[in-house]
């Protein structure tokens, strides 16, 4: 069966294929009725798309399942992954094999899994990395986490428990354990397991210095040569124009 023989049986079956000259289904994937597919949708293997599921624009799934009313937005790139019940991916995520995403979860742009579980309703919405992680449900993570999972010669896992708070710019450096509903300050470097209900800050106290700013704009001023010091091409007296 060719592919647009394959598209045309999908509508006919209850599926909505938006624009079937830009969409591949392969022979094995499987799109329900209710499910949408948007233009410049590629299914590769035995994708699954449940019912009222919305997949693109610019979607590549390989060996995914899209579970029932989840979206997965545009420019994203899933492989060998499950997306469950309303859950939103996208738009421009790449999630790579062994990964999911619960419930009503939400990885948005530019945000990449590896082999991590992002429990139901839990949240990565920006550019962040979650590499062997276990993410329990209801945990927000800030823009700009990553876990660092690799040390060089082996993968290591990061475990982040129910209710947790990751603030943004963290960096998880893995074995790590961050407990149930502790908070993790924005910009910390984490390199030992949070207790639960804990705080954990890693990073440098602020220093601030009244006045240092001005007094260095006037430091600059003192020490620039006046216009009779100039030498070389300049601005023209007459035309204010360099020479």
């Amino acid at each position: 069966m060719s592919n647009a023989e394959r598209l045309a049986t999908l509508v006919s079956a209850g599926a909505r294929i938006e624009d079937p000259g830009t969409t591949h289904v392969s022979a094995e994937a499987i799109v329900e009725a209710g499910a949408v597919l948007k233009p410049f949708t590629i299914l590769e293997g035995r994708t699954i798309v449940r019912t009222g599921a919305v997949v693109g624009p610019f979607v590549r799934l390989v060996d995914v399942e899209v579970g029932p009313g989840a979206q997965v937005l545009d420019h994203c790139l899933l492989r060998e992954s499950v997306i469950e019940a309303g859950a939103s991916v996208g738009p421009f995520a790449h999630l790579r094999p062994q990964s999911r995403v619960g419930e009503r979860a939400k990885v948005g742009n530019f945000v990449e899994l590896k082999k991590t579980s992002l429990g139901e309703g839990s949240k990565a919405q920006h550019l962040s990395y979650l590499g062997d992680a276990t993410v329990g449900p209801g945990v927000n993570i800030g823009a700009g986490t990553i876990t660092c999972n690799y040390d060089g010669v082996a993968k290591h896992p990061t475990r982040i428990e129910a209710g947790a708070f990751v603030g943004s710019d963290t960096t998880l450096v893995a074995p790590l354990t961050v407990g149930e509903g502790s908070y993790v300050a924005a910009g910390s470097t984490i390199t030992e397991d949070v207790p639960k209900d804990a705080l954990a800050l890693g990073r440098a106290r602020q220093v601030t210095k009244p006045g240092w700013a001005a007094r260095r704009r006037e430091r600059a001023a003192a020490e620039t040569p006046g216009p009779s010091a100039r030498t070389g091409p300049g601005p023209s007296a007459r035309t204010g124009e360099d020479r």
